[in-house]
């Protein structure tokens, strides 16, 4: 009779656990789906974004004879100013807008630091450093003739702190990162300013690109860029799974088979390709890389395998509509996008710590 009672439990426990596992996997399987039309959605409103970026501006242009552009252009000045000067300037912030976006997610886990912003390894600071010595020794000016100097010095810095983070009886930590990247930034700033406070040429000729523009780019600096944020992107949604583990602690994630040397030098060469050529392009933005995964988060969770998407996708809405604003917020003229997302970025960065515990990555 105790044979019979003992299996009559067993069975009783074996159907509680298989019934447990159905929960779970139908819990995990609608979360997916939740997410992954969240994400859909979003790529809907970064479509409709960028095709509010091509009707705005001095000239308001009707939807109906942007769509007619893009599929039929005929060479009128409507169509040119289209696909001529907002096309351009649309595309890049699309792109640029992603780049920082992932570039603050990934920063953020690396550094373990939920205000951590893509500059802190030093990577706007190198490129500035780079753009000043190309127009203050080689006298160059445009941004197409100093993007390569641009995209080596943010390079370039970031090699420098983590060598620097690197160095010691110890590997990388995120504190030591956190400090190279502060102290060499500090020091490049330095040198930046005394060059600038000396020579006014180098002044007049940087000060357009250090604010954050989008204004006067075109499809030649996309192509010189595209293939760095290309390979950043595709390294940063690989790294999903390992930045998943790395979040869980050092100890854990080795125990689990990860290799953390590995994920950070693969993340930190993320960054410096995505933010690196997204600031050669259109200089320093700022507060995209903060705010944008703080407002992932609060769809995702610390999930990077959703966090990353997400942000590329936020990050480029952000962008896109604030370029857009800049060309109407002035009654003549426009205000460049950097100081729009500083002006925007901001107060929504406030509201997200007040009303929502910041997500650890």
């Amino acid at each position: 009779m105790a044979t019979v009672v003992r299996d009559h439990v067993d069975l009783d426990d074996a159907s509680t656990a298989r019934a447990a596992l159905v929960r779970h996997t139908s819990a995990r399987a609608t979360t997916h789906a939740l997410r992954a039309g969240g994400l859909a959605a979003a790529l809907g409103v970064l479509v409709l974004a960028a095709l509010l970026s091509l009707a705005v501006g001095a000239k308001p242009i009707p939807l109906s004879v942007v769509w007619d552009a893009l599929w039929h252009f005929d060479g009128s000045y409507d169509h040119t100013v289209i696909l001529g000067l907002r096309g351009p300037r649309t595309v890049l912030g699309v792109t640029v807008g992603a780049a920082l976006g992932l570039a603050g997610a990934l920063m953020q886990v690396l550094v373990r630091n939920p205000i951590a912003d893509p500059g802190l390894l030093g990577v706007n600071m190198g490129a500035t450093t780079a753009v000043v010595a190309a127009i203050y020794l080689f006298g160059l000016t445009g941004i197409d003739a100093y993007v390569w100097f641009s995209f080596a010095g943010a390079a370039l810095t970031a090699l420098l702190v983590y060598f620097l983070g690197t160095r010691g009886r110890t590997s990388a930590t995120p504190v030591r990162l956190a400090l190279a990247g502060t102290a060499v930034s500090a020091v490049l700033l330095g040198l930046t300013n005394g060059v600038i406070l000396f020579h006014d040429f180098v002044f007049q000729e940087i000060r357009f690109w250090q604010v954050g523009s989008l204004a006067g780019r075109d499809l030649a600096i996309f192509g010189t860029v595209a293939p760095f944020l290309a390979v950043g992107a595709l390294i940063a949604l690989a790294l999903g799974w390992s930045l998943n583990a790395l979040a869980l602690g050092e100890d854990l994630a080795a125990a689990l088979g990860a290799r953390i040397g590995r994920i950070r030098l693969w993340t930190a060469i993320a960054i410096v390709l995505l933010c690196g050529a997204a600031t050669a392009a259109t200089g320093p933005i700022a507060f995209v890389g903060l705010a944008v995964p703080h407002a992932a988060r609060l769809l995702t969770g610390p999930d990077q395998r959703w966090l990353l998407p997400f942000s590329a996708v936020f990050g480029a809405i952000l962008l896109v509509l604030s370029d857009t604003l800049g060309r109407v917020v002035l009654p003549n003229g426009e205000l460049e996008v950097g100081i729009i997302t500083a002006l925007v970025g901001a107060p929504v960065f406030i509201v997200l710590v007040r009303r929502a515990r910041l997500v650890q990555p």
